[in-house]
């Protein structure tokens, strides 16, 4: 995965190739899709839910540029694989789950220094803000307000974010209490549930 996936997609910050090498992929993943785990592609965690390919968190981890300083928020943490490469890059991690079973799987493949708690997507977990860093394990089609809200003053988003049927990996900053979102990169990501932009207005 770190050869042929990672280092050839520009995934080239040593911290994040060496937190990706480090963590069992396969522990993630149901165990009859062990085998695939390393498969640049997205991997069924049921419920209509998936882990997204390798390139996808280790793009976002790269231009993120997280801090050994930093506390960061997963939300959509599912299984808990970006949130255990997360331990090896930032002081303190919140995974954020809404999905029972997917939460509970996390609970019990993380380690105890990882604060795993579960409610609804959209809401965040403010009870820990602010945050650093904050990602999304997943594509996007809008980031709520109230997710920028928890983000700390020159915070920093991740996500894979969906413009017209089409998915970009995007970094966003909060800065004098703005904020926006750059894409890079095209790449496909599982949808999370809850972040559909409002339909236009059409005559």
């Amino acid at each position: 995965m770190v050869a042929s996936q990672l280092r050839t997609t520009a995934v080239n910050d040593p911290r994040v190739v060496e937190a990706m090498g480090a963590v069992p992929r396969e522990g993630f993943v149901p165990a009859e899709r062990a085998s695939l785990a390393y498969l640049d592609i997205a991997q069924p965690l049921g419920e209509g839910r998936a882990l997204p390919a390798p390139m996808v968190l280790g793009r976002l981890l790269t231009e993120a540029r997280v801090r050994p300083q930093d506390r960061v928020l997963v939300i959509g943490a599912g299984s808990g694989y970006a949130a255990a490469v997360l331990t090896y890059l930032a002081a303190h991690v919140v995974a954020l789950e809404e999905d029972a079973g997917l939460a509970a799987i996390g609970a019990a493949a993380l380690p105890a220094t990882v604060e795993t708690v579960t409610g609804p997507l959209a809401a965040g977990w403010s009870a820990s803000a602010p945050y650093d860093f904050i990602l999304f394990d997943g594509a996007i089609e809008r980031v709520p307000q109230a997710i920028v809200d928890q983000l700390a003053e020159g915070g920093r988003i991740g996500a894979a974010l969906v413009e017209r049927g089409v998915t970009r990996l995007a970094i966003g900053r909060r800065v004098a209490g703005s904020f926006g979102l750059t894409t890079f990169v095209e790449a496909e990501s599982p949808i999370l549930p809850g972040f559909s932009a409002p339909d236009a207005f059409r005559f």
